[in-house]
């Protein structure tokens, strides 16, 4: 929102260092409303460069011909994770176009700093292994969660445990090796809301991860609730375009430099390219957020009041997210949209709609997905920026399909 300021008021270079020039000292640099952060951070240093675009460098490795203190700074990141602010030394250990990216989403949330990683996904799990390698393998985790992060933990693939609970039985699961708190909320895909404040006090000294990607820090910076990760796929709203992978998880720097090594060694690294789409996609972020949310919002108050809609899920923060449940066949819906794409993934400028139990959530056993509530006739949307009239009129004619599809089925039920 714009009266959010941030906390953490740091000026970084591109590659995610301290940049102490005299913009860190200016007042117009001191505390600045997030939709000045969203367009400024990680580009303060541009008219030193003489340049007003963020430049991308695709570089795979970078020359250095003292190669004394090369070793140096590469054995100062075997034992710390920290590089400092010299020149880069090969793409897998940091990149400046990325770096920029990191800068900006550590701003907007908040945090001290950001890691990022190819995939959401990739993210996640590198803030498992990490854990995990310090003797802490076991997750408290609360449902829904999104189906691959719940597969993930469920599988135990990387050698975690998980105990999943309600909110209210946080702070009762926790065990000496608990090394991660892990919630959603918004959740996806029933968009329920979680009081994250109350979370946080739970988990104790045990850190707890929120996934913010439904929310975005335009709606809420779970920093600002006492969560010590946030993650995101980058690929959804930070992006926001549908062309971009990544994810990114923002920490305090103690944790990011773990993080660094286990990207390090495991290469799940962003590309530049991608970093480049994400950061750009940040400018905008705050407007493509508030504008899809109130058509959300709108369609929301309409798909409560038709009666083949049996309930509606919308989160109180708002967002561009909605999800509900229909009276006919929900397949149908999916079959019958024309200017909504039928597809997985959201956050793009365009509207998306999936059945959750087929798609997103279809890695989780079928008993665990209706106990979170994600049933047959439940569908999730992710309104983008058209017209709300033309969206309704899509929504409108897809649910008349289905409707006629369970009438049609109900009458020949009868004529036999």
């Amino acid at each position: 929102m714009d009266s959010t300021r941030d906390t953490d008021a740091r000026d970084t270079d591109g590659r995610g260092t301290d940049a102490r020039d005299s913009h860190a000292a200016h007042p117009a640099f001191a505390r600045r409303a997030l939709t000045t952060e969203a367009v400024h951070a990680g580009r303060e240093d541009l008219a030193g460069l003489g340049l007003h675009a963020p430049p991308l460098d695709l570089s795979t490795t970078y020359p250095s011909y003292d190669s004394r203190a090369e070793a140096e700074r590469i054995d100062t990141f075997a034992a710390t994770g920290e590089l400092d602010e010299g020149p880069p030394v090969y793409a897998r250990l940091g990149n400046p176009t990325v770096g920029r990216f990191e800068t900006g989403l550590a701003r907007l949330e908040g945090a001290e700093s950001a890691v990022a990683f190819a995939s959401g996904m990739a993210a996640l799990t590198a803030v498992l292994m990490v854990r995990i390698a310090a003797g802490l393998r076991h997750v408290v985790a609360v449902r829904p969660l999104y189906g691959c992060s719940d597969h993930l933990l469920t599988a135990g693939l990387l050698g975690s445990e998980v105990t999943w609970v309600d909110p209210a039985g946080i702070a009762e699961a926790i065990r000496p090796d608990t090394g991660l708190v892990l919630v959603e909320s918004p959740a996806n895909p029933t968009l329920a809301e979680l009081d994250l404040r109350a979370v946080a006090h739970a988990c104790g000294t045990v850190p707890l991860l929120v996934d913010n990607t439904f929310a975005t820090p335009v709606l809420q910076r779970p920093v600002e609730s006492g969560a010590r990760l946030v993650l995101h796929s980058a690929t959804k709203y930070l992006g926001g375009h549908g062309d971009v992978l990544g994810g990114v998880v923002a920490c305090d720097e103690e944790f990011a430099r773990s993080l660094r090594q286990v990207r390090f060694a495991t290469g799940g690294v962003l590309h530049p390219l991608a970093g480049y789409l994400l950061h750009r996609g940040l400018a905008t972020l705050p407007v493509r957020v508030r504008a899809a949310s109130a058509t959300a919002a709108e369609l929301a108050q309409r798909l409560a009041a038709d009666p083949r809609v049996s309930r509606v899920h919308y989160p109180r923060i708002g967002g561009a997210m909605v999800s509900f449940e229909v009276t006919g066949e929900a397949h149908e819906v999916i079959a019958g949209v024309r200017l909504i794409t039928p597809a997985v993934s959201l956050g793009s400028v365009d509207t998306l709609i999936q059945h959750p139990a087929s798609i997103s959530h279809r890695v989780v056993a079928e008993g665990d997905r209706r106990a979170a509530g994600v049933g047959e006739k439940l569908l999730r949307m992710s309104v983008g920026l058209e017209d709300v009239e033309d969206l309704w009129a899509d929504l409108d004619g897809a649910l008349g399909g289905a409707g006629a599809a369970r009438v049609g089925a109900a009458r020949g039920t009868a004529a036999g």
